[in-house]
């Protein structure tokens, strides 16, 4: 009786950790097909993740793993593919929409709706008035329900940063947000058990392209080093620290 009375919540525990790893594995899978530009096994992911969500439609990790997926499809189609980057960042809001309408404190979701919208914008002439301010909305919703979580801060330095000219407050302002969010994202683990643990590696990239354009060069190096470190085959880092300028010898 009294093994009995032990074994149910070791069960339950096992059974949680095991979901865990499953959406722990997915993320890794998602982030490293998009580090290292292989968009066949993206490509790949997308088709297994669609088809387990039509079986599992109540099912809200597999939807953000699914939009995260085709978020990540999105940029890198780019300007290359335009039509499968925007297909592909439309499938990534659709795929939150029931999740914001179940939950809309839900911090996660609305940032990563918020940075698809803004995605798609760079590719839609006639509505991307309309779909950065719905980018802006839901980041603004993120911000106030947890103003530190570290994406959220990333996001908002980003687009800043599009918008503020050189040499101007905004620019220094966007720059001490982006200089934040590194912080932050230092201050949390690459995974966790509540919350996603992707946007490290893009954080310290970006950081670093900052200071290279400011003349920083040492402080460049060491934020795209980092960057590195935390995604040994992130081939966007790997082209900027090849771009730095060599130090004289």
């Amino acid at each position: 009786m009294n093994a009995a009375k032990y074994l149910l919540p070791c069960l339950l525990l096992l059974s949680a950790a095991a979901v865990w790893a499953q959406g722990g594995d997915l993320q890794a899978q998602i982030l490293y097909a998009y580090q290292a530009e292989d968009g066949n096994s993206l490509s790949n992911l997308v088709q297994e993740l669609t088809i387990q969500v039509k079986d599992n439609a109540d099912d809200a990790s597999l939807r953000y793993h699914l939009a995260h997926a085709q978020y990540r499809r999105g940029l890198l189609a780019g300007d290359r593919q335009p039509h499968d980057a925007e297909s592909a960042l439309q499938d990534c809001i659709e795929q939150l929409r029931p999740l914001v309408s179940k939950d809309a404190k839900s911090v996660e979701v609305l940032i990563l709706q918020s940075a698809c919208y803004a995605a798609l914008a760079d590719h839609s002439t006639l509505e991307s008035v309309l779909l950065r301010s719905r980018s802006d909305d839901r980041l603004k919703a993120a911000l106030k329900l947890a103003p530190r979580n570290p994406r959220a801060v990333f996001f908002s330095a980003m687009q800043e940063l599009r918008q503020a000219k050189p040499a101007t407050a905004p620019r220094e302002h966007a720059f001490d947000e982006l200089k934040l969010a590194a912080q932050l994202f230092d201050a949390t683990s690459a995974t966790s058990i509540d919350t996603p643990g992707w946007g490290h590696a893009e954080a310290y990239l970006a950081l670093g392209r900052e200071l290279q354009a400011r003349g920083d060069q040492l402080g460049a190096r060491n934020w795209i080093e980092k960057s590195l470190i935390a995604a040994p085959d992130y081939k966007a880092a790997q082209r900027q620290l090849r771009s730095l300028v060599r130090p004289q010898s």
